[in-house]
């Protein structure tokens, strides 16, 4: 956790599943992934020159609700399988909505 402007910021790593060549785009769901439980991301754009992946950072900001310049792509360029990061002041309630957005039960 850090201090910017007096607001503290966290970082949150995103385990995620992405389906390119989709009909159409989708957040949602769980898949066992070898990072863990990762959330499903399907984008209309084929896996084509990091147009998929692209898309996916794309689709996961605004599922999150953050900027899409907060989300970066931590491993994973030629895979399905990815790790994001993701820079937000609210570690706690991002956690929260990633769990909702997976399906998970509590």
């Amino acid at each position: 956790m850090a201090s910017v402007g007096g607001q503290v910021t966290g970082e949150v790593t995103v385990a995620v599943r992405v389906k390119p060549g989709a009909s159409r785009q989708r957040v949602g769901g769980s898949y066992d992934g070898p990072f863990g439980p990762a959330l499903i991301i399907a984008v209309t754009p084929p896996a084509v020159s990091g147009r998929a992946t692209e898309a996916a950072r794309r689709a996961l900001a605004e599922a999150l609700g953050v900027r899409p310049a907060a989300v970066s792509l931590r491993t994973g360029t030629t895979s399905r399988d990815k790790l994001f990061t993701v820079d937000t002041a609210e570690p706690d309630q991002l956690t929260a909505r990633l769990a909702a957005l997976r399906g998970d039960q509590t």
